[in-house]
């Protein structure tokens, strides 16, 4: 009977507007929830009947979506463990509870940014008890093989470092001007020495002696030195090996590096210009730059005083644990006060093919499910996922103009489904008094 279903279909609108109702009170009391993804109802007609002598009201329903996929506006905030991401994608976490679980055991939720910070033992969590994932840098300074359909390899971000920590130097380049006329015929060779200072694995600084001495020829210039490289932090001090260096004497190249030949445990690579050595104080090779054949920036031989111009290597001495930081490529580093930087995490940024058709979890989280799609695991900043932003959080993505707006409209729909049911128990009830 058209009338009945009058009914019927009110009572559902009634249900599918308090159901908006529930919504639009779920956004508006998030409104200030650091990466609260906003929830939509949308409505969806039922047709019982085509029957245009007899309509019958087949009513409506609603779905409910929970709009993972919309990205709130991202806002400073000066703590370096603050993450958000600029662009599509998720931060892989988990919950505290699930820290201590075996490897590719714990759950996998996923959240758009994230307050954390290091609790007693110094995993990173935030304040409604999820943990940060990531891989886990290996000795090498790289991640390995990992799995990026899976999280079978990630591991709970943990900053509770050593305090202290030195980076041994690996790389030194030198600049310096060697005196063309000493190397004329009947001169006294005079060597030169320059210390070089590094950092060996304690931190502690070591001295290695380049000594430049001018190679005399019988007659005319020879335009070659040696140069002996020597480690005075052993007793008594070791040679790492010793270089003839010959310079061009003609235009276009005149005064750079003709050719340099290696020796003593010491080699030369002319693509690079790059001196490799074995340094038995930092345990570790050495390269020391001193240019390439015919390129100006090394060493270099011209008609003046022998001339340091530079000296720069990498390296530093022990320094304390200062904070860690996150770059655009989810890149996290420890810092140290004395500006070194280790790298320790990779964080990566998860991807599904329906964000959409995540399910919504407690404290901004969500979880995998048949309609989200498997995920992949991507570097930040690459494919169609976003850069990772440090000192950053993510805002609520609600409206408040529009979530208002809505509720008048919803209140008025409301009112009058209630309106229609009064208008048909009235029907009802005249229909009731014709018996009687």
């Amino acid at each position: 009977m058209t009338i009945s279903s009058s009914l019927n279909a009110s009572v559902m609108g009634l249900s599918v507007n308090a159901t908006k109702l529930a919504t639009i009170s779920d956004n508006v009391a998030n409104s200030g929830t650091i990466g609260y993804k906003r929830a939509t109802a949308d409505f969806l007609s039922m047709v019982i009947a085509d029957n245009p002598s007899a309509f019958t009201a087949g009513g409506v329903r609603v779905e409910t979506t929970r709009l993972a996929s919309e990205q709130g506006a991202l806002f400073s905030t000066g703590r370096s463990t603050d993450i958000a991401l600029a662009g599509p994608g998720f931060l892989p976490v988990t919950q505290e509870l699930n820290i201590n679980d075996q490897p590719g055991e714990r759950p996998l939720l996923l959240t758009a940014t994230g307050s954390f910070r290091a609790d007693e033992s110094g995993y990173l969590i935030t304040p409604g008890g999820t943990a940060l994932l990531g891989w886990p840098v290996q000795a090498d300074g790289t991640i390995g093989n990992v799995s990026r359909r899976s999280s079978a390899d990630l591991e709970p971000v943990n900053i509770n470092l050593s305090s202290l920590a030195a980076e041994p130097t690996t790389n030194v380049s030198i600049g310096v001007n060697l005196p063309a006329d000493d190397t004329a015929a009947g001169t006294t060779p005079q060597p030169y020495v320059l210390p070089i200072e590094a950092f060996d694995n304690l931190g502690r600084i070591q001295t290695i002696d380049a000594t430049f001495t001018p190679v005399v020829p019988a007659a005319g210039f020879s335009n070659q030195w040696t140069m002996d490289l020597t480690d005075q932090s052993q007793t008594p001090p070791v040679s790492l090996g010793s270089l003839t260096i010959t310079f061009n004497d003609t235009n276009p190249n005149g005064g750079t590096i003709a050719s340099v030949t290696g020796g003593g445990g010491a080699s030369y690579d002319p693509l690079t210009g790059d001196i490799s050595v074995s340094w038995l104080s930092a345990g570790n090779p050495l390269t020391i730059n001193i240019g390439k054949p015919g390129e100006a920036g090394g060493l270099s031989q011209f008609s003046s005083t022998f001339r340091p111009v530079n000296v720069v290597r990498n390296g530093a001495p022990a320094g304390d644990f200062s904070r860690v930081e996150v770059d655009e490529q989810g890149r996290m580093e420890a810092v140290y006060d004395t500006g070194f930087r280790r790298f320790i995490y990779q964080i990566p940024v998860v991807d599904v093919p329906n964000a959409d058709g995540l399910r919504p979890e407690d404290n901004q989280n969500f979880a995998i499910s048949q309609e989200s799609g498997d995920f992949f695991l991507f570097d930040a900043g690459d494919s169609s996922v976003g850069a990772m932003v440090g000192y950053a959080l993510a805002e609520s993505t609600t409206d408040l103009g529009t979530e208002l707006t809505e509720l008048i409209k919803t209140q008025r729909a409301y009112a009058s489904n209630a309106n229609v049911i009064r208008a048909v128990d009235e029907v009802l009830q005249e229909t009731t008094n014709i018996l009687r």
